[in-house]
């Protein structure tokens, strides 16, 4: 009993500590998930705590149960309407857009820490994904309101691009340990394995858990418990898909994501208890990795690892976010903010514990230089994040603060029903085609589905989307020039 109580006491005080020095020091702009991971540090063997922990096995189990219960929590979330903007750039970043940036990471591991190639890649896959947690969590605390494509993106990419770096990690960890038994046309075949049986298992789970939360008697006060059960079915769901073969992180994040549209109020009233869930999840996979790490070895391979943090920041990330959205007509401003939201976090550290358990050579040096990723980005790129929105000028403004509106969509508000060449004729502006409403000519002129905060320049005057009612342009802002 004493060795339960002390454990009990223990992990109660961390979590407790943790969450109380999160709360003032989120007024820094600090992530709480980083104080986790230092909390979890100092009471590690190098810190005054001075636990010892090193189960890698129980690490990686804890950790893929915890990424479960975030991914479900991001999914419950996500609205499908949001799809319309988010699926397509989302998709092309969690693909291509991880390999660009694993490529690109990879070869400069390579050569920062004069490594084999293949293991400079594998450096590459392990943080080439953006962290479901971390965008989660800083997209819901830091109080910023970009529109809907931004979001949408950020949030879809962040749930579907575990499945390709686990598949890379995998791949090259076996190509490492098993040379003779792979090859290119079996990896494409693991990737479409993992993709295909994970959304399968995952949209399937979905329809029929939403059909039996419909009839099952749940009143007003069982919303504690309707959480319970999407929370242990959505862990069976994870387990269920890895062990068919599929990817796990790709079907709970799709079950979340069609249970709550099939069962919209149903999971609306559950959602305050698995906030609660996912913190839990985050707090207690960011200490145990915290634990994990041993900062004394961390010092010896400092320098190249921040390098590799450098590269991954500055280089690979935005040259693969360039690369997926520019020709989808994203603006500069937007790849920029979506290329500094990258954000790293548990998953990369996670991901460093399959070549640890499969004996790939340096494994434990690639597991520091994923920490030290990871602690880089949460300092750099999450205590940043509201000024880089402002700098992008991608933060929208207050529904109530009238000045910041008619600074953003300028002095005039006009319905999106009214004739677009009508309107410019009024403003002596040269005339659209014939027949077209302001919203319709928008929507022609963007060449993608519209959302708030979307602007076009028209012969010297602004025309900005203003308000949205779904798909359909409500209100736009208009600001033109006036000659004196």
């Amino acid at each position: 009993m004493d060795l339960i109580n002390l454990s009990l006491f223990i992990a109660g005080t961390l979590v407790c500590t943790s969450v109380l020095f999160g709360l003032f020091s989120a007024r820094a702009g600090l992530s709480f998930l980083l104080v986790f991971l230092v909390v979890g540090m100092l009471a590690g063997e190098d810190g005054p705590g001075g636990l010892e922990f090193d189960d890698f096995r129980l690490s990686l189990w804890v950790g893929s149960a915890a990424l479960a219960i975030i991914l479900l929590d991001g999914g419950l979330r996500t609205r499908l309407a949001t799809f319309r903007s988010g699926l397509v750039p989302a998709a092309w970043l969690a693909t291509l857009g991880v390999l660009v940036t694993a490529a690109i990471t990879g070869l400069a591991a390579s050569w920062l820490f004069a490594l084999p190639l293949w293991l400079g890649l594998l450096v590459g896959a392990i943080v080439g994904s953006t962290d479901a947690a971390a965008v989660f969590s800083l997209l819901k605390t830091s109080g910023l309101r970009v529109n809907e494509r931004l979001s949408s993106t950020l949030e879809i990419e962040s749930g579907l691009n575990d499945p390709m770096a686990v598949f890379l990690v995998l791949a090259i960890t076996a190509a490492l340990t098993q040379p003779a038994g792979t090859g290119l046309a079996a990896a494409l075949a693991l990737l479409a394995q993992q993709g295909l049986i994970g959304a399968g298992v995952g949209v399937a789970a979905g329809f029929g858990a939403a059909a039996l939360l419909q009839r099952l008697p749940l009143h007003d006060t069982a919303d504690g418990l309707l959480a319970l059960t999407l929370l242990a079915a959505g862990v069976a769901v994870f387990g269920g898909a890895g062990w068919l073969g599929g990817s796990g992180f790709l079907a709970v994040y799709l079950f979340g994501l069609v249970t709550a549209h099939r069962a919209a109020a149903l999971v609306q009233r559950a959602l305050a208890a698995m906030d609660g869930f996912a913190w839990l999840s985050q707090a207690l996979l960011f200490l145990l990795l915290g634990l994990l790490v041993t900062p004394h070895l961390l010092v010896r391979d400092l320098l190249p690892a921040l390098g590799v943090a450098a590269v991954l920041m500055f280089a690979a990330r935005p040259l693969a976010v360039a690369l997926c959205l520019a020709p989808l007509g994203f603006a500069w401003r937007e790849i920029a903010f979506i290329a500094w939201v990258g954000l790293r976090g548990a998953v990369p550290v996670v991901l460093a514990l399959f070549p640890l358990l499969a004996g790939v050579p340096h494994a434990r040096e690639l597991f520091d230089v994923a920490f030290v990723v990871v602690l880089a980005s949460l300092v750099l790129q999450g205590a940043t994040l509201v000024r880089a929105a402002r700098l992008c000028g991608v933060n929208l403004p207050d529904a109530a603060d009238e000045a910041a509106l008619r600074r953003r969509y300028g002095d005039f508000v006009v319905d999106g029903s009214v004739e677009a060449a009508e309107l410019c004729r009024f403003y002596a502006l040269p005339a659209p085609p014939e027949g077209l409403t302001l919203a319709a000519w928008t929507e022609q002129l963007l060449e993608r589905p519209p959302v708030a905060g979307d602007s076009f320049e028209w012969h010297g005057a602004l025309f900005a989307v203003r308000e949205m009612d779904g798909p359909r342009i409500v209100r736009m802002g208009l600001r033109v020039k006036i000659d004196t």
